[in-house]
């Protein structure tokens, strides 16, 4: 079955509301803490190995950046910055709170969010903001446990179990939540699925 996402290019990188492209058609949304693997899952979701730029720096991201998927009119997967978390300056966290406040209030295009956590440290303040929003907004979000390969099978359903009941207590069933790894290629067929779903596209 071919993979909707793998046409995929980088299309702009907007540091302020302004450089947003128009607020239309369907977009879904990636955060994650930088040491969370984000990158590397969207570069396996797409099936490219540099599509979102894999970094040994904390905290590289520093826009929104849209991705297009060219045979889909109007799609768009957007790398979200992490700054609740990165070591920047305060003036600029204070900037990109602002932007994200503004993004998840008022992006009418967005159409559901993906939280990218290591399975072996999740559920971190950052991951709660950002669950938040999509909450707060009323907008379906996915919770993609990363480096699942580097526990075993049973450990793996285990923390899945846990966040799910962790998750369960504070948003009810609004959050999903599934174990993925972009080295062994866990999970990528599910969360696929889940963004095709909110991205209204079918297996091309």
């Amino acid at each position: 079955m071919a993979n909707p996402l793998a046409r995929a290019q980088y299309m702009l990188a907007a540091h302020t509301p302004r450089q947003l492209p128009p607020d239309g058609g369907f977009e879904v949304a990636f955060a994650g803490r930088s040491n969370a693997g984000k990158s590397s899952a969207l570069n396996a979701l797409c099936q490219q190995n540099a599509l979102a730029r894999v970094s040994k720096t904390p905290g590289r991201t520093q826009q929104l950046v849209y991705f297009e998927l060219p045979q889909h009119e109007n799609r768009f997967l957007v790398d979200l910055p992490g700054y609740g978390y990165a070591k920047v300056p305060l003036d600029l966290k204070a900037h990109w709170q602002a932007f994200l406040d503004k993004y998840f209030q008022n992006r009418q295009a967005l159409r559901g969010l993906v939280v990218v956590m290591d399975i072996r440290h999740p559920l971190k303040d950052y991951d709660r903001h950002m669950l938040g929003y999509a909450v707060t907004r009323g907008l379906p979000a996915h919770a993609l446990l990363t480096k699942a390969d580097k526990l075993s099978r049973g450990a793996t359903a285990a923390a899945v179990q846990a966040v799910k009941r962790d998750l369960a207590k504070d948003y009810g069933d609004t959050v999903s939540v599934q174990a993925f790894s972009g080295e062994s290629k866990l999970g990528v067929d599910q969360a696929r699925g889940v963004i095709c779903s909110w991205l209204e596209i079918a297996p091309d």
